[in-house]
């Protein structure tokens, strides 16, 4: 995991080398026929790479976007009119019997599919009209680190493609995350301080708020941690009740929108005693217990690429400071396949 972790930055040099073909060729099939509507459909880790496209697609693109509920037309059997609709399946092996299901059908029901896989030739990839290999190779390690931000990656240089851009502001993105990973001081010493911790919230807004989904499910699946995600807004709604000294909240308050909607929520976590990680703006990391600062270099759209590296190095060291092996949770496989 610790590998695959630091080999991120040289996975996003490869795919913005190496995988114009495919990202252009699926925007020349796109914009052919214009769709009306997104739909997406992933599990898992991918779930949260697809929760950050949505965020793409309805701000970037202005299009409506949804996240497909895969049991509605696979166990009940539903069968919309996909006319117009782009279904994208996100998956890391292509190998889920649900997501093939899934594309398949929506492609018999009219839909335009894409496929963004790190497996050219899975059942997904097969299923789909179109593919994108997010190009970062074999992952060992059963928690996803680098396939995951592969496919932010890859979501949005379609999305730009799509909207007539070629990819210019993710050229710095390689060197921005080689410098934030040597942060990793600060992770192992936070894994030292959450040891013994039971549970813990993660939240966000905007953009971010696939960073802290897919924060929280890391540290489920290494650690055994109950991890949940909120909104910052939601968390606002109720779930603040149950914030004291004893929860930990790892915030992502980067700069932009998101971030300055997060304005609101920190204030308020102090106020109840929160113990405070932020991942963010230096004002903001300035408001935390103990914090990360990202580089600044990249839009707010892509800064989720970068957020989500201290998390991936938290789940590892605590993880093992758990006395756990983070490369073999236990119960959990490479592939799951779902029905």
């Amino acid at each position: 995991m610790a590998a695959e972790i630091a080999e991120q930055p040289a996975v996003w040099e490869r795919l913005l080398r190496d995988g114009r073909a495919d990202v252009e060729g699926a925007v020349r099939r796109i914009r052919r026929q214009p769709p009306r509507f997104v739909l997406l459909v992933a599990r898992g880790t991918s779930d949260n790479a697809a929760l950050y496209a949505k965020y793409l697609v309805e701000i970037l693109l202005e299009l409506p976007a949804g996240l497909v509920s895969p049991s509605t037309m696979t166990a009940y059997g539903a069968r919309p009119d996909l006319t117009g609709v782009l279904m994208v399946g996100v998956s890391q092996s292509g190998g889920s019997p649900d997501l093939v299901q899934a594309v398949s059908l929506a492609r018999e029901q009219g839909a335009l599919t894409l496929a963004v896989t790190n497996a050219p030739r899975s059942p997904l990839a097969r299923a789909a009209e179109l593919h994108v290999d997010v190009l970062a190779g074999p992952e060992r390690a059963v928690a996803a680190t680098k396939s995951y931000t592969a496919q932010l990656l890859a979501l949005y240089l379609v999305v730009d493609g799509w909207r007539g851009g070629g990819g210019e502001a993710c050229a710095r993105l390689p060197e921005l995350g080689r410098r934030l990973l040597g942060s990793g001081e600060v992770v192992a010493d936070l894994a030292a301080r959450y040891r013994f911790a039971t549970r813990l919230v993660t939240t966000a807004r905007g953009y971010s708020y696939a960073t802290a989904s897919e924060a929280a499910l890391k540290l489920m699946e290494t650690s055994y941690l109950s991890a949940q995600a909120f909104s910052g807004a939601d968390l606002l709604h109720g779930p603040l009740a149950m914030i004291d000294p004893q929860v930990p909240v790892l915030a992502v308050v980067a700069r932009g929108v998101g971030g300055d909607a997060m304005g609101q929520v920190l204030p308020r976590l102090r106020e109840v005693g929160a113990d405070l990680f932020v991942v963010g703006s230096a004002a903001a990391v300035a408001q935390a217990t103990v914090g990360v600062e990202l580089p600044d270099g990249v839009p707010e759209e892509l800064s989720p690429l970068l957020e989500i590296l201290p998390f991936q190095q938290l789940a590892r060291e605590l993880a093992s400071a758990r006395g756990g092996d983070p490369d073999a949770p236990r119960g959990l496989r490479k592939v799951t396949e779902t029905l």
